[in-house]
């Protein structure tokens, strides 16, 4: 494993909603991506995600509530809670989460990204 500053990995980044991994330790993934306007409904029935904003503001919307990260802020969504990430400004994000968990959960939509697309990204 090589370090890996973050910021310049944002620069190789084309498309929004479109995570990259950048290292991965004990079945975890660390994954950048730019993100604006709204995502899909979703949720990970068995994995826990972990978002943190870089630069920003994202707002996650669950069917309880409603909580909005600015830069530094974390916040880890359960395993099984239905949320929809959005934002109206270009904002990077950080996502820590299992290597299992698929990118849009159970819903499949134009957004879904593979692994081997998230991984692909890296090989620019």
């Amino acid at each position: 494993m090589d370090v890996v500053s973050l910021l310049p990995e944002y620069e190789t980044l084309t498309a929004f909603w479109s995570p990259k991994v950048v290292a991965e330790a004990n079945g975890q993934l660390v994954k950048i991506a730019k993100v604006k306007g709204d995502f899909v409904w979703h949720d990970h029935e068995h994995e826990d995600e972990l978002f943190m904003v870089l630069k920003g503001e994202l707002h996650l919307e669950m069917e309880d509530r409603s909580v909005v990260l600015g830069p530094s802020s974390v916040f880890v969504v359960p395993k099984g809670v239905r949320h929809r990430p959005h934002c109206s400004e270009e904002t990077w994000i950080v996502l820590f989460e299992p290597r299992s968990t698929a990118h849009t959960g159970k819903e499949e939509t134009a957004m879904t990204r593979t692994l081997a697309e998230q991984y692909a990204q890296h090989a620019d």
